[in-house]
C-alpha cells in the first residue's frame, strides 16, 4: 500500500509540474483576474506601479465579460477604471500588432475624456483621462520599454519667436491627457530585475513567474495574483474560454489576412 501511495503521489507531483497556467497575457485572462470587485486590489497595485501614484480608492466601471465575447472578434476586453474619485484610467493588454495602436489609443482617450464632461459642467471639472496599453509586440521606434506621451507644443519657430521673457517655455498643452505604451519584449530585452513592483507586474504578464517568485521583497498582491491564475488555471471551463478566445482571435486575423490577399490578387488582374 506504501509503495502504490509513492507511486500515486509522485505521478501527482509531475503531474502539477507539468501543468500548464493560463497566460496573463490573454486579454480574456487579464480581463478575469483585473477586473472582479474582489480582485480591484490588484488593479490597485498594478496601476500605482504603472502610474507613480498612490492610489487612495479605485472603482472598476465595467467588471463584466461582454456575452458575445466569443462571437464578436473585434470586441476590446480593456478595463475602465476611476482613480481617486479624479482620474479616468483605461487599461488593456494587446497580442497581435494591428498597426494602429497609437489611434487606437488616442480614440480611446478622446472617447473617454468626451464622456466624462456632463452638461453645465466647465470645462476645468474635466477628470484626467489616462490610457495604458500594454502590448505583447514592439511598435514604436524609441530606446524604451515604457513610453508616455502628452499632447506637446513642437519647438518654437524663428518666424514665430516673440521676445516675452520666458527661459523656459511650456511644452505640454494639457496635463489632462495621458498614454502609456509599454512593449513587453523590450522589457523583456532589457531583463531588469523584479525587485521594484512594475517589473513585479511585468514579469508575471510576460509569463516568468519564476522571476518574481525569487524576488527577494515581497508583494502580497503579486502573490494573490498568481494564486488567482492558479486557480482558474485548475478549472476546465476558464481553459475553454480561453481556448474559444484564441480560435475566434485567429480566426478574425486569418480572415483579415484573406481578405487582403484577394484583394491584392483582384489588383494586380485589373492591372494586367
Amino acid at each position: 500500500m506504501e509503495a502504490n501511495k509513492t507511486i500515486i503521489n509522485g505521478i501527482q507531483g509531475a503531474q502539477n509540474k507539468e501543468r500548464k497556467k493560463l497566460p496573463l497575457s490573454s486579454d480574456i485572462v487579464f480581463k478575469k483576474v483585473f477586473a472582479k470587485e474582489e480582485n480591484k486590489d490588484l488593479l490597485k497595485s498594478l496601476l500605482e506601479s504603472i502610474l507613480k501614484v498612490e492610489i487612495e480608492n479605485i472603482e472598476i466601471q465595467n467588471p463584466e465579460i461582454p456575452k458575445n465575447i466569443l462571437d464578436n472578434k473585434t470586441i476590446a476586453l480593456d478595463i475602465k477604471a476611476k482613480i481617486n474619485n479624479n482620474i479616468i484610467c483605461d487599461v488593456e493588454i494587446q497580442v497581435k500588432n494591428e498597426n494602429n495602436i497609437d489611434d487606437r489609443s488616442l480614440y480611446y482617450m478622446v472617447k473617454l475624456a468626451s464622456n466624462e464632461l456632463k452638461v453645465g459642467q466647465e470645462y476645468t471639472e474635466l477628470n484626467k483621462t489616462i490610457v495604458i496599453n500594454l502590448l505583447n509586440f514592439n511598435y514604436f521606434k524609441r530606446n524604451s520599454y515604457h513610453n508616455i506621451a502628452h499632447m506637446k507644443f513642437e519647438k518654437t519657430t524663428k518666424e514665430a519667436y516673440v521676445d516675452l521673457g520666458y527661459k523656459e517655455e511650456d511644452e505640454i498643452v494639457s496635463q489632462n491627457l495621458e498614454m502609456h505604451f509599454i512593449e513587453l519584449p523590450k522589457f523583456k530585452k532589457k531583463n531588469p530585475d523584479a525587485e521594484e513592483n512594475i517589473n513585479k507586474w511585468l514579469w508575471l504578464i510576460s509569463g516568468e513567474e519564476e522571476r518574481v517568485k525569487m524576488a527577494k521583497k515581497e508583494n502580497k498582491e503579486i502573490k494573490k495574483a498568481i494564486e488567482v491564475i492558479d486557480e482558474m488555471s485548475m478549472d476546465p471551463k476558464e481553459w475553454a474560454t480561453y481556448e474559444s478566445r484564441q480560435r475566434a482571435i485567429m480566426d478574425y486575423y486569418a480572415g483579415m489576412k484573406s481578405a487582403e490577399r484577394k484583394g491584392m490578387e483582384k489588383r494586380n488582374e485589373r492591372a494586367e
